[in-house]
Parts: C-alpha cells; sequence; structure tokens
C-alpha cells in the first residue's frame, strides 16, 4: 500500500502541511495532485486561519522534482506535470491566508521553489540547503520561482542565484534574503505555527487584502507569459545537454 504523499494536522486553526514521499520528499504528479487538492480545500474551509507547509523528515523538506521518474516520460506527460506544478506554485502564492514555510531539511530545486512561493520562510538551524540549481541540470528556473525571486530579492541577488545554481547554509540564505528567520529544529514548527496565528490573528480579509496587494503584480507578470516560459523549459527538459546532465543526476540517487 503507498503512503499518503502528504500529512495533514491542525493546531490552533493552522493546518500543517506536511510533504511525506520518504526521505526526499521528491515531486511527481500525485504529490502535486495531493497538494493542490489540500490547498483548494483549506482555501475555502473557514475554519483554517492559515498554512504551515513542512516535511515529514529532518533530512529534505524537498529534493526538487523526481527526475528518475520524469526523466522517461513522453513530452506530453512530462508537458502535463510541469503545468500542474505552475499551476500549483500560483495557487500557493495566492492562497488569501498567510502560509509560512518550516523548511526542515534541504530544499532544492523544485523545493526550493515551493518555499518561495509562501508567505514566509524559516529555516532550521545547522547544514540544511537551500536554492535553485537548475541552470546545473540544463534547464532553466522555473518561471514562477524566476519572478517571484526579482521582486523578493532584488534583480542582481536574484541573477546570481539562478545563473550560479549555488546551494547556501541557512545563515546565507538569510543574508542575501532568501529565507526570514533561522531557528532551531526543536522551535521550527512551533514558531511556524505561532507565525501563522499572529499573522491571521486580527482581520483575515485585512491579510488577504494586504497579500494580494503583494502578489497580484507577481501573479499578473506570470500569467502574461507561462504558457511560452512553459514551453521553453519542456524543450530544454528534452534538449541533449539537458538528457546528459539528468542522466548524471540520477546515476547519484
Amino acid at each position: 500500500m503507498e503512503t499518503d504523499p502528504l500529512i495533514l494536522d491542525f493546531e490552533n486553526g493552522i493546518a500543517i502541511v506536511k510533504l511525506n514521499r520518504g526521505i526526499t520528499n521528491a515531486i511527481n504528479p500525485d504529490l502535486v495532485a495531493s497538494l493542490t487538492s489540500t490547498l483548494k480545500d483549506l482555501k475555502h474551509d473557514s475554519g483554517v486561519r492559515g498554512l504551515v507547509l513542512s516535511s515529514s523528515n529532518e533530512k529534505f523538506f524537498s529534493i526538487g522534482f523526481d527526475i528518475p521518474y520524469l526523466f522517461n516520460l513522453p513530452p506530453d506527460s512530462f508537458r502535463s506535470f510541469y503545468q500542474s506544478f505552475g499551476r500549483l506554485c500560483i495557487d500557493l502564492l495566492t492562497i488569501p491566508k498567510p502560509v509560512i514555510s518550516a523548511i526542515r531539511g534541504h530544499a532544492i530545486a523544485g523545493g526550493c521553489v515551493l518555499t518561495l512561493c509562501c508567505d514566509y520562510r524559516f529555516i532550521s538551524e545547522g547544514h540544511k540547503l537551500i536554492g535553485v540549481n537548475e541552470i546545473k541540470l540544463g534547464v532553466p528556473v522555473p518561471f514562477v520561482a524566476d519572478c517571484i525571486l526579482r521582486r523578493l530579492i532584488g534583480y542582481r541577488k536574484a541573477r546570481d542565484i539562478m545563473d550560479s545554481g549555488d546551494f547556501f547554509e541557512p545563515d546565507e540564505a538569510l543574508n542575501i534574503g532568501l529565507v526570514d528567520k533561522v531557528v532551531s529544529l526543536g522551535e521550527i514548527l512551533p514558531k511556524s505555527i505561532e507565525e501563522a496565528v499572529k499573522l491571521s490573528s486580527v482581520s483575515s480579509s485585512a491579510f488577504a487584502g494586504v497579500k494580494n496587494n503583494r502578489v497580484e503584480p507577481i501573479e499578473e507578470e506570470i500569467m502574461a507569459k507561462l504558457g511560452e516560459k512553459e514551453d521553453l523549459f519542456v524543450e530544454c527538459w528534452y534538449s541533449d545537454i539537458a538528457r546528459s546532465l539528468l542522466k548524471e543526476a540520477i546515476s547519484k540517487y
């Protein structure tokens, strides 16, 4: 029997959503579908004041795309997956409730992209890497993350992060604005829940309005060119250089 790709708990009106696909929490169609459905339910649940997105283990928040599985998909199937992932990211970015990412382990590539779609990012102390290394795999950073990063940390820092494909330790990530707070592993979930409660404690409508003002321009930028950017990503995914780099990455799994 397959394990549910998500674990859902509730505390003080906050939904705690934990990625639960083994140690690496690799992103595949099942995880995308489950998270998309869960976000839809939580968005319309008046008893849920906010969300915390985390992982069920302390090693990985998410390693990113499930490359060994996705590598062999035919183009139409991969395109469908990638489009669904993009829509999931937009849903997460725009849900009218506070969303805190409690990063308990490495947040790599697509895993980092999910954290960027949250309102705040808390990462635990220690050897926890975060970053978007897509360029090292022969594909561009997903357009959703590109748009968010440039507005979040500025053009030059975003350029450097995406062009290099480097990963960052917690203190480095905090310094460049990639995360908002570094806390102990034991405190990251309580602190994240506490932050979500605080943000939703006065007026949910006011918070939703403030958030909409912040994310609406990003959503508009994304949607204006999303189709052509998806085409580019899929084209790169099946390019000779990406095939070679992805095979190399698979060999390290």
